[in-house]
């Protein structure tokens, strides 16, 4: 069972281009489920699906799932408020989550130089 745990407990984002249904879901501590359920309250929210209807997601979807994830289990906020928050509405979770993706490409690039210096 997954854990609602913070934020910072779940894994990094790993270098993929595109991630399963079942990746993310382990990447953002929420079951498929509620992956597709979001899927049709957050417009923003559009992965890639390909044949059979299999959905592909991105980067920057896993990144805003995360967002959604702490909005809606860490600060509280209902679907309709995580919704006006996820609409572009506050300059400041735009800065929040562009410094998330400076920091988690940091950590990732880290990462590879300590490999590479082994």
């Amino acid at each position: 069972m997954l854990d609602p745990g913070t934020e910072k407990d779940l894994p990094p984002i790993p270098a993929k281009r595109y991630f399963t249904i079942g990746e993310v879901s382990e990447l953002c501590g929420v079951k498929p489920h509620v992956l597709r359920y979001w899927e049709q309250e957050f417009d923003q929210l559009k992965p890639v699906k390909r044949r059979g209807n299999r959905r592909y997601y991105q980067r920057g979807d896993v990144i805003m799932i995360r967002q959604i994830r702490s909005l809606l289990y860490e600060q509280g906020f209902t679907i309709s408020g995580a919704r006006q928050q996820m609409g572009g509405e506050h300059a400041q979770d735009d800065l929040d989550m562009s410094k998330k993706i400076v920091r988690q490409v940091r950590t990732e690039l880290e990462d590879i130089l300590h490999i590479l210096k082994r």
